[in-house]
């Protein structure tokens, strides 16, 4: 988290269109200022939603928080960038053509997600919520409410709720945490990430959480035996770790193939039956940069081909540290270098690669460099083995970014030119849920049958019949 002025500045940030025109920081990067390019995508969405907005009667800001507003979103950024988005121009008018040109409904399985305080709640939606978990006690919909306190003390994740679940297709969501001094002081330490978890978890009456642990090998001994407390008490779901934040007292970072450091590590959480290892590579944290690189994974994946390595932020610099013209051209940094350092060791299949801040970073500030990323990924690592994540809700909800990406392609000139695969419908469906749930043991089909009637599927139906318009805001910080 940032200091008071910079919580006000994520307090204030509500956009008026439903996808970002500038960068947003998720907290681990410095975000640029408005690019060229995306200040004209401000402009014609500006302009195309008046005219739109006048002509079915009504005011500009809530016609761009309807789905004509999306259409109109991704239509300008068609104009600016090249056509990256399939979307028809009717469907900026039709909300019937909207729904009906979107495709199929997709399994979404967001696998890196955030919290914050619900002191950023938008006012006035709060008494709706509690309003609708009182209708839904009062059902008896959900039992697991009779010995709620009906107030907001219930609901300090209210927001977290409202802007993944409500008012995005999320199904289910893993919550992570950025690092901190140790695990157990983390901005979210594993205990209220778990309770977290537990508490959606007991109100929804379904799994719609999965939460982090938090590991620090550099604490040797200390950090092993609060692994075993967060298995055994807080029973965590797959671990995170920080190999470019160092934690108190130490001056830098560390390498997952460090066999002293890091291996004690990776031999615990296989001892344990938790072998997900979640790890923040790119975004470069901490005083060394290339300890945030993804190189060393490749060793430590040959060394325990039975641990699930999910590198979160695919490996990616980050816009603020890349060279736009080089990354259009196919020079994704570390990410592209990454692919090829992975091509040369055709047999690891225990590498997965998470999109979570790249994708939000790419496709508003450069949708070629975007589809380089994709093409490159799919050909060296496969279609089952990309994870979708949003880093949400630092980004606000997560459907803008669901939205972009079931519309977003790879240009036929691109497939052509450099031998990348299309992102089929089959595709996009592994990674935005099927190839999670199979690494995560989630049957898709039952949860599919299940949800609609668990209780959040329920006050969903309710919220949507009140007819509610997304908030369009963000938590994470921009550069003025």
């Amino acid at each position: 988290m940032k200091t008071d002025k910079h919580l006000t500045i994520q307090q204030g940030l509500t956009s008026t269109t439903p996808i970002p025109t500038q960068i947003i920081s998720n907290e681990e990067f410095s975000p640029i200022p408005q690019t060229g390019h995306q200040d004209r995508v401000d402009s014609e969405i500006e302009t195309q939603s008046t005219k739109l907005a006048n002509r079915l009667g009504m005011d500009r800001r809530t016609f761009l928080k309807t789905t004509g507003g999306m259409a109109v979103a991704l239509l300008a950024m068609n104009r600016v960038f090249g056509k990256f988005f399939d979307v028809l121009t009717v469907e900026a008018a039709e909300p019937d053509a909207f729904l009906a040109h979107r495709g199929e409904n997709f399994f979404i399985f967001d696998v890196q997600t955030h919290y914050v305080s619900s002191t950023f709640a938008t006012p006035g939606w709060r008494e709706s919520l509690l309003a609708l978990r009182k209708r839904a006690n009062d059902m008896g919909l959900n039992a697991a409410l009779a010995h709620d306190s009906k107030t907001m003390a219930d609901l300090s994740w209210e927001n977290f709720v409202k802007e993944v679940f409500l008012d995005s297709e999320t199904s289910l969501a893993l919550i992570s945490t950025p690092p901190g001094p140790y695990p157990w002081t983390a901005v979210v330490p594993p205990k209220e990430m778990t309770h977290i978890r537990d508490e959606i978890n007991r109100v929804t009456d379904s799994q719609r959480m999965l939460a982090h642990g938090l590991v620090m090998p550099q604490l040797g001994k200390v950090d092993l035996d609060f692994m075993d407390q967060q298995h055994e008490v807080f029973q965590v779901d797959a671990w995170k770790c920080y190999t470019g934040a160092a934690p108190k007292g130490f001056t830098h970072g560390w390498w997952l193939h460090d066999e002293q450091i890091a291996y004690p590590m990776l031999e615990k959480a296989q001892k344990l039956g938790v072998p997900t290892i979640c790890i923040h590579k790119g975004l470069p944290l901490g005083s060394v940069a290339d300890y945030n690189h993804p190189k060393d994974t490749l060793q430590a994946a040959k060394d325990f081909p039975q641990l699930n390595f999910l590198l979160y932020h695919a490996g990616f610099l980050g816009v603020d540290r890349i060279n736009l013209e080089k990354a259009r051209n196919g020079d994704v940094p570390w990410t592209s270098e990454f692919c090829r350092m992975k091509r040369k060791q055709p047999g690891l299949k225990n590498i997965y690669m998470e999109i979570g801040s790249t994708f939000a970073q790419l496709v508003i500030t450069e949708p070629k460099a975007c589809a380089h990323l994709f093409g490159q990924l799919l050909v060296a690592f496969g279609e089952d083995h990309i994870l979708w994540g949003t880093d949400s809700i630092w980004y606000g909800t997560p459907q803008w970014q669901i939205e972009a990406f079931r519309r977003f392609h790879i240009p036929d000139e691109l497939q052509e030119r450099h031998s990348y695969p299309p992102l089929t419908p089959d595709v996009k469906a592994k990674i935005f849920g099927l190839t999670a749930a199979r690494i995560f043991h989630v049957d898709v089909q039952a949860t599919r049958h299940d949800l609609p009637k668990d209780y959040l599927s329920r006050i969903k139906m309710a919220y949507h019949e009140e007819s509610p318009l997304p908030s369009h805001h963000a938590y994470g910080w921009v550069t003025g």
